[in-house]
């Protein structure tokens, strides 16, 4: 089937869910990070916040993925000859590309998770306190379980957008799904027909996420609408 590709664009298949899911763990790791400093007293610590979402959100995922791998990669080398080392070190492409959808889709998720924060009543929390509950407990059994529901609809676009972008990484050289599909097309000449192929498969992987995150929706969501009536 496929001409004896299909395999191949199986385990490229594997390899791009492998990337969108460790990259949208650094992801809502920078993101939290990110939306913890932007609603932080601090004023350092909120221009950082800032600063990291308004640059990152208004430059072009592909202009940032071909910045931060190219750039990262002479940086490292620059400050390794500077101590010394004679080599010449080639960043991994799947480790660069978890690191840099991670980067650039924080930045996206910081704002999503400041929005669900500041959304949720500020007495909630302050009525925890008052019961005896340790600001960490507050925190996690109070604040969360309400940000994440807050959050989902949100989270939910940036990760099919992620699952999208994971297309971008073939031309770092990660040998993808997309990488594989074009290499078929290349050398049957039937670029159109696997070209498709991977359209579909990402629209496979869309609609089960959509599946998932509609389940968790609605999953965190249990009693609200009874308690707003």
């Amino acid at each position: 089937m496929f001409n004896g590709y299909g395999s191949t664009i199986l385990d490229g298949t594997w390899l791009t869910v492998q990337l969108a899911l460790l990259s949208m763990a650094v992801a809502i790791a920078l993101g939290l990070l990110g939306a913890a400093f932007r609603l932080s007293p601090v004023k350092w610590l909120a221009l950082l916040g800032e600063t990291y979402a308004a640059v990152i959100r208004g430059i072009p995922d592909l202009v940032l993925i071909l910045l931060i791998f190219y750039g990262g990669q002479e940086m490292l080398n620059r400050v390794l000859e500077l101590s010394g080392y004679e080599g010449y070190v080639d960043i991994n492409p799947f480790v660069a590309g978890v690191g840099t959808l991670g980067f650039i889709y924080g930045a996206y998720l910081s704002e999503t998770f400041r929005g669900a924060f500041m959304a949720i009543p500020k007495g909630q929390g302050e009525a925890g306190l008052a019961y005896g509950m340790s600001p960490l407990r507050v925190f996690f059994r109070i604040l969360v379980p309400q940000m994440i529901r807050l959050a989902i609809p949100g989270f939910t676009n940036n990760w099919l957008v992620l699952i999208k972008a994971t297309a971008l990484i073939s031309l770092v050289g990660l040998q993808d799904m997309m990488a594989r599909a074009k290499s078929a097309g290349d050398a049957t000449r039937e670029p159109f027909t696997y070209i498709l192929l991977a359209a579909g498969i990402y629209l496979a992987i869309t609609s089960v996420s959509l599946l998932v995150l509609r389940y968790l929706e609605r999953r965190y969501s249990v009693g609200v609408k009874t308690a707003e009536i």
